[in-house]
């Protein structure tokens, strides 16, 4: 019954409720409650615009550093599947030339 249905937020709205956190100088909950949406949300926004102009939790990635981690792992993945590919080809290779 309880389908987990989401709104999604535009860019723009989302930069202009982390504004209103910094400016208002309220809570996440409060502005989110004012906004009529969870504060998990909002928390989770305004947790990575922090990161992003380096005044996140020590150690917490930046977007572009999540992007190219992201995209590192596909890469990884993909050269992973090349290796092993290529030692099958190998292996069968080696077969037929011991015939």
């Amino acid at each position: 019954m309880g389908s987990k249905y989401t709104k999604r937020y535009t860019e723009e709205f989302k930069r202009d409720a982390i504004a209103l956190v910094d400016s208002s100088g309220k809570t996440v909950t409060a502005v989110a409650r004012e906004l009529g949406m969870s504060s998990e949300s909002l928390r989770g926004w305004y947790r990575r615009a922090k990161a992003d102009r380096g005044e996140g939790e020590s150690g917490e990635l930046t977007s572009t550093e999540r992007e190219e981690l992201k995209r590192l792992r596909k890469e990884v993945r993909e050269q992973q599947q090349t290796i092993e590919i290529l030692k099958k080809a190998t292996a069968f290779f080696v077969k037929e030339n011991d015939r």
